[in-house]
């Protein structure tokens, strides 16, 4: 589905066809389906209208150059088995400066986490995370020691704007710890923030030991 919206052959206004057609052509479960479009609609390809069904969206055409990764896609990817650990998740105090810093109210709920990603048994990814409750009310009641935070936001959670960054640093002596690193160690450092129109939604901080790791985008001018 995404190919046909992305090469053009279902342009901007096209609406798609009925979740039972799409599950006989791709043969496939319908749940699959539904969450397939679900996947599209979270990354603004098309928008879901009451009445009259999933529409093409006018910014299906328009790429990002880096798109939201997941590690577990990643690792798989390259033929790795995936592993996730949450080292730990407790909630933002009221007057933390993490606060003001992720564009956060005074007294919003938040909730912190870190957790490691592996592969193939071995560090592949630590990550540093912060979910606005408010955004994502539905988190608190999640078991994220089976899903990781990323995953189950980008499943449940619409965002509307992604912004990243990318930086090489040391690895700090928690960085290390948790890499298998020495302290100082390069590092590829990827954060990303996402807002719901103008309410963040969530930061991610995801760090990369540095002598095995690359970013790569592939994309196609929106014209």
């Amino acid at each position: 589905m995404a190919l046909a919206i992305l090469n053009g052959d279902w342009p901007a206004g096209t609406r798609l066809p009925s979740e039972l057609f799409l599950t006989n052509h791709y043969a496939t479960a319908r749940m699959t389906v539904n969450k397939a479009i679900q996947s599209l609609a979270t990354e603004g390809l098309v928008e879901r209208r009451p009445k009259i069904g999933t529409i093409v969206t006018g910014r299906a055409r328009e790429r990002p150059v880096l798109e939201i990764w997941d590690a577990a896609n990643a690792v798989r990817r390259d033929g790795g088995h995936y592993g996730y650990r949450l080292l730990s998740c407790g909630m933002v105090p009221e007057g933390s400066p993490i606060r003001a810093e992720h564009g956060l109210e005074a007294h919003a709920p938040a909730i912190q986490m870190l957790c490691l990603h592996l592969s193939n048994g071995k560090p592949f990814q630590l990550e540093e995370r912060l979910v606005n409750v408010d955004a994502a009310p539905r988190i608190t009641c999640q078991p994220l020691e089976d899903v990781s935070p990323g995953q189950w936001l980008l499943a449940h959670v619409p965002w509307t704007e992604a912004k990243h960054r990318i930086t090489a640093r040391g690895a700090t002596p928690m960085v290390a710890e948790h890499l298998a690193l020495e302290e100082g160690e390069a590092c590829l450092v990827v954060e990303r923030r996402t807002w719901n129109e103008d309410v963040p939604v969530t930061f991610g901080r995801f760090w990369y030991p540095g002598d095995d790791h690359c970013l790569e985008g592939r994309f196609r001018p929106s014209w």
